[in-house]
């Protein structure tokens, strides 16, 4: 009958009438036969169920094995016995490399023809022994899911004591490796389906032995919280925690959070995976331990992981709001998160680009759960609004889109707010930046603070600006032993070319770290911009040169162009000299020392000081060469460095000072300064830029960064305690001191010296003046005769030809503001514009002026603000007004660039001639590599996110969630690209994404 039965089934004949056969040979199964005759038709059947290719073979296969099972039962369990199973679990069954995936439904189907029969217990011990076995082999999810049906529809094949808690574990490590290979909606389906399965046993398991919840959630721990695994574990483990006991939630919560053997980034891991199981669809209480959990972390004040994993997180749960199946518990988990971040905006901040698109789709799906979300999500929103007030630009999109929503009364919001809240003391929290989603709209890229870096940020982006500067230290040589020049070499070349919205100065940062600062703590960015320019004028100094030298012009004499070689690019761009001069008031003699400098530090006048205010004002377009008349008095010039820095005494005239200009707008209604030739009048009616006026000049009761610098270049007395030791007099005697400027720096940087230390407090306290920032100034330069001659025949700007003095022009690129009262604390931040020659072509070879407008110099320039990872667009408005609208954010170091055409320093032409052939500096291969290879890397990231959202928007086509406007969104969930602490994986915005 066998061979029968295996005629037909192999035969061409139509299904329906090899079925019509089939019936004959089962229904002649039914009638008693010899052992041998069933013995070989269970063969059979058996080979059909396990090998058969197509369906309709294993349908007949099982159809056989039912009727002998049923009619033959004693043949069937002399068949089917234990060594018969053993071979089929161990050994598998068919030919090598086509094993049988069928073994254990073949398994299932023969056990309940053998429940009562005198082997059933031993075949239960077997099944026991061997489920335990597959499972430690890590199987996928299918065959999981025929375990789980197997031992469901069998319990008496579960394992038990010690053997079936380390079942649970090793079933739990198998749900955490479970991946759908597809992407279609039914193998979707169906991977759901299997999981269910799977954690439907642990739930049955662990109903009847409560002894092993515990255990098995210390492994579901271990597996979420490793940092070794290279890929994270499946979302399919949220199908687990929704079947724990919600009364084992606190004790389990404690026992985590309060465990010394946990670390920080283990917890953070743990936490960050949990929170990504919202997108796990069907998934009940999941909500309830990830907000237990951040609860938990907030008790034992674990700030950091609730900042960090906040911040990476939490546009990915926003995201889920768009799906009715998962949007319950995102909507629970985003509420605590946002109500908890208290310390800082930047949480809220990263959600207003996404709000109004999802308001938007909300109310298109016009079902009852997008109207209680809509509801919700208002009031979340309002709170927000109430809690970091001061952004009208970012929040009225939001406040258009939700204004039709009911509004929250301040008591409910300050109910929502003191409910939720990590801590009330705000020094215990630390801050991090998030991960950006996208590059600035500028085209310009931010550093990530690393922890209180602002202060370097703000520094290297000023550097960065600072285009000259960076052309040449873009031009370096490759393969220098100049290490941290190298360093910034690489860091500016991917602040110019990478793809990536922000970029890490970790590795500079390790660089060029002062020794003596704390890590972790508020710098003075003034102290390390100094130690950083010191530090790579040394390594150059001592022969370590690893950058490419600057074009020298023709017109250089052989000393000038020794001199010039002989300098160090810190020299070049930054370096100037002073001049200090001591003279006796008894015998008149004069001692002076000439010292170079990279910055000017500015103190403040005091109080009483009559400030030289900057009415003198000239329209930019009217900038040119001016001749300062000297006095009628050649006794009395107006250079003279020797006036009195307080009161003359009786009987002593006091001559007026050499004062910095400012070129720019005069203050309408305010007079001319008779001090200064350069006043010419503006009208504020006729002229549009005349708006601008209060910008370049200072207001009556405040200081001038031209107060300060006069303040600075003005003479100091000498007396008292402070006598000076006159060699010639032999003796201590009265003195005056000065300083004057003999050769002005290409980048002129000015520190204004707002941090004092106060012996009361023992520290360092700021000034809070509003000193007003001109956007072009004029500074007095002391000259030898010879460089005067050459300024007279170029036409330059001079002060008298006895004095010896030019001004020189210079140009505000970057300026670098304070937010905070201490050194020690609060944040710094720049503004910044890029400063380049604009007018050097149309500039006469023999100096002579021609007529320009520096409007475009002066006001056209684009202005951006650098704010660690945030680059904005910005104005020179923004700088001038940012401590009138915030007071305790002041201008601290200030940028400003020499302005080409009006001085004769061969240097300078050199250095304009070098910009104009290196506008585009050519980066060596290994940087070029580096580049290229990390935007690359990016791309793929980029790509990624786009493939899953594609995935996700074409896996459920019937929702009403496929709205078109936020599927435009590319910010959605897209990587930082690893380089921020917040930086993840990114949230996936496909179906698939959702699931797994």
């Amino acid at each position: 009958m066998d061979k029968i039965l295996e005629a037909v089934v192999m035969s061409s004949y139509p299904n329906n009438v090899k079925q019509g056969l089939v019936r004959r040979v089962i229904e002649a199964a039914k009638q008693p036969m010899d052992s041998e005759q069933c013995w070989s038709m269970l063969e059979l059947s058996t080979k059909l169920y396990l090998t058969g290719d197509t369906k309709y073979k294993r349908e007949i296969g099982k159809e056989v094995l039912e009727v002998y099972g049923h009619y033959h039962p004693e043949e069937f369990e002399e068949f089917f016995n234990v060594r018969f199973l053993l071979s089929l679990l161990q050994e598998g069954y068919g030919p090598l490399g086509k094993r049988s995936h069928y073994v254990l439904d073949y398994i299932q189907l023969g056990l309940q023809f053998v429940l009562e029969s005198p082997s059933a217990n031993s075949i239960f011990s077997l099944l026991r022994i061997e489920v335990l076995r597959k499972v430690c082999e890590k199987p996928g999810p299918k065959q999981c899911a025929k375990i789980s049906k197997l031992l469901t529809q069998h319990p008496q094949c579960i394992p038990t004591g010690k053997h079936q808690v380390l079942f649970c574990q090793q079933l739990i490590r198998c749900i955490g490796q479970f991946q759908c290979v597809s992407e279609g909606e039914e193998d979707i389906m169906e991977f759901l389906e299997q999981v269910n399965k799977v954690s439907g046993l642990l739930q049955r398991i662990w109903r009847t032995q409560t002894s092993a919840i515990l255990p098995s959630l210390k492994e579901l721990f271990t597996i979420i919280s490793s940092t070794e695994e290279q890929e994270a574990p499946s979302n399919a483990l949220a199908s687990v925690v929704q079947f724990v006991p919600l009364e084992l939630m606190d004790g389990v919560i404690r026992n985590l959070t309060n465990d010394d053997s946990i670390t920080d980034v283990q917890m953070m891991t743990a936490i960050g995976r949990m929170i990504d199981w919202v997108s796990w669809p069907l998934g009940k209480n999941i909500d309830k331990w990830i907000i237990a959990l951040l609860k938990g972390l907030a008790a034992v004040k674990k700030f950091s992981i609730l900042i960090e994993v906040t911040l990476s997180k939490i546009e990915k749960v926003f995201s889920k709001l768009l799906y009715p199946i998962v949007r319950e518990g995102a909507l629970s988990v985003l509420q605590y998160m946002l109500l908890s971040f208290q310390h800082s905006h930047e949480a809220f901040h990263l959600l207003l680009p996404h709000i109004p698109r999802l308001v938007a789709s909300l109310k298109k799906e016009d079902s009852n759960s997008a109207a209680s979300s809509l509801e919700q999500l208002a009031e979340l929103i309002h709170c927000m609004f109430f809690r970091f007030s001061g952004f009208p630009d970012l929040y009225e999109p939001v406040l258009e889109a939700v204004k039709a929503l009911p509004i929250p009364n301040e008591d409910r919001i300050k109910h929502l707010l003191g409910q939720n809240a990590w801590t009330s003391q705000k020094n215990e929290l630390a801050c991090f930046y998030p991960r950006l989603a996208s590059k600035s709209e500028t085209g310009k890229i931010g550093l990530i603070n690393l922890g209180n870096t602002c202060y370097m940020n703000s520094i290297i982006q000023s550097l960065f600006m600072a285009s000259d500067f960076r052309h040449s230290v873009l031009n370096l040589t490759e393969g220098s032993s100049q290490p941290l020049m190298t360093k910034l070499q690489w860091l500016f070349a991917f602040l110019e070319h990478s793809q990536r919205p922000a970029i890490s100065p970790e590795s500079f940062l390790s660089a060029s770290w002062p020794p003596w600062f704390t890590p972790g703590a508020q710098q003075d960015c003034s102290e390390y911009l100094k130690y950083l320019l010191d530090r790579l004028h040394e390594e150059e100094k001592t022969g370590k040169r690893i950058y490419q030298k600057l074009k020298e012009s023709s017109l250089m004499s052989q000393v000038v162009e020794h001199h010039y070689l002989n300098k160090t690019l810190i020299e070049k761009m930054f370096g100037g000299k002073m001049m200090t001069k001591i003279r006796c008031l008894k015998c008149l003699n004069v001692s002076s020392r000439e010292e170079a400098f990279t910055d000017l530090s500015l103190a403040f006048p005091p109080p009483d000081r009559n400030m030289h205010g900057t009415a003198s004002v000239l329209p930019v377009e009217e900038i040119g060469p001016q001749l300062i008349e000297p006095p009628e008095n050649p006794g009395q010039l107006m250079g003279s460095p020797w006036i009195q820095r307080k009161p003359p005494m009786a009987g002593e005239p006091a001559a007026p000072p050499l004062l910095v200009e400012t070129l720019g707008f005069q203050e309408p209604g305010e007079p001319a300064n008779p001090l200064s030739s350069d006043a010419v009048g503006v009208d504020a009616a006729k002229d549009p830029l005349s708006a601008f006026g209060g910008q370049a000049s200072a207001p009556k009761d405040s200081r001038s960064v031209l107060d300060l610098i006069n303040y600075f270049l003005s003479p100091e007395r000498l007396t008292a305690e402070n006598k000076y030791h006159c060699e010639k007099c032999a003796s201590l005697q009265d003195a005056e001191k000065v300083a004057e400027l003999t050769e002005g720096p290409h980048y002129l940087i000015l520190t204004l010296l707002r941090f004092s230390f106060d012996p009361r407090t023992m520290k360092r306290k700021k000034i809070l003046d509003n000193v007003s920032i001109p956007v072009v100034l004029k500074l007095p330069i002391l000259v030898t005769p010879e460089e005067t001659e050459d300024v007279c025949q170029h036409g330059k700007d001079r002060v008298g030809p006895e004095s010896g003095f030019m001004s020189v022009v210079y140009d505000l690129c970057s300026v670098v503001v304070h937010s905070g009262i201490s050194s020690e604390s609060g944040h710094y931040y720049c503004y910044s514009r890029e400063c380049t020659d604009t007018v050097p072509h149309g500039q006469p070879k023999d100096g002579t002026p021609k007529p320009v407008s520096d409007k475009q110099l002066d006001f056209e320039i684009q202005w951006y603000l650098f704010n660690d990872t945030r680059v904005s667009f910005s104005s020179f408005e923004s700088v001038s007004n940012v401590t009138s609208f915030f007071p305790k954010d002041t201008a601290y170091v200030l940028f400003y660039r020499q302005r080409p055409g009006r001085q004769s320093c061969p240097l300078h032409e050199a250095l304009a001639e070098a910009g104009r052939l290196h506008a585009e500096p050519s980066l060596h291969k290994d940087l070029m590599e580096a580049i290229s290879k990390d935007n690359i890397l990016y791309l793929q990231e980029q790509e990624k996110e786009a493939r899953n959202r594609a995935a996700y928007i074409s896996a459920l086509p019937k929702s009403p969630l496929w709205w078109r406007d936020f599927d435009r969104d590319k910010d959605d969930d897209n990587s930082s690209g690893g380089c921020s602490p917040a930086a993840g994986g990114g949230g996936s915005g496909s179906f698939h994404g959702l699931v797994f």
